[in-house]
């Protein structure tokens, strides 16, 4: 598995989920939009990643990618399946998923607020969603990715 975070925001986001990225084996990691990067445009450690990474950022190969759409096509010419973590009305529950999700996946998650645009879910095979009980309708964006990645890898 492969993920792709597309415009996620926050440092502490980016941390967390590259420690949770280490725990359950990704790959890689892209980092695409404004997502920033462990190191700064000087190559000087961003505090508030390492923090909250622990060390994984050092651990887990991340590259930083300028244009997402590119970065997809690429992917799926690699005989990657896309996948999307969002809220949209042609998602189908994560806990239903059948065997088309089988071998190389990669996972996008997206922005809190924005989401993943509708230009990048064309591009994937599969958009998933975390199903909500309570009065929220999502999760921050570092749970999400951990509750999604751990069943990609284990739960299905």
């Amino acid at each position: 598995m492969v993920v792709l975070l597309h415009n996620i925001r926050s440092l502490h986001n980016v941390g967390s989920i590259l420690r949770t990225a280490d725990a359950v084996g990704v790959e890689k990691l892209y980092l695409c939009g404004i997502t920033p990067s462990p190191l700064d445009r000087l190559g000087v450690v961003r505090g508030d990643i390492a923090k909250t990474a622990l060390g994984a950022e050092k651990k887990v190969a991340w590259e930083q990618v300028t244009s997402t759409s590119r970065l997809i096509n690429k992917l799926k010419q690699e005989g990657f399946t896309i996948v999307a973590l969002e809220l949209d009305k042609r998602a189908v529950s994560l806990y239903d998923l059948d065997s088309r999700l089988r071998g190389k996946i990669v996972l996008i998650v997206g922005a809190e607020v924005e989401g993943i645009p509708q230009a990048v879910l064309k591009k994937c095979d599969t958009i998933l969603e975390i199903p909500m009980v309570g009065s929220k309708e999502s999760l921050n964006v570092a749970v999400a990715f951990g509750i999604a990645a751990f069943h990609l890898r284990y739960g299905r």
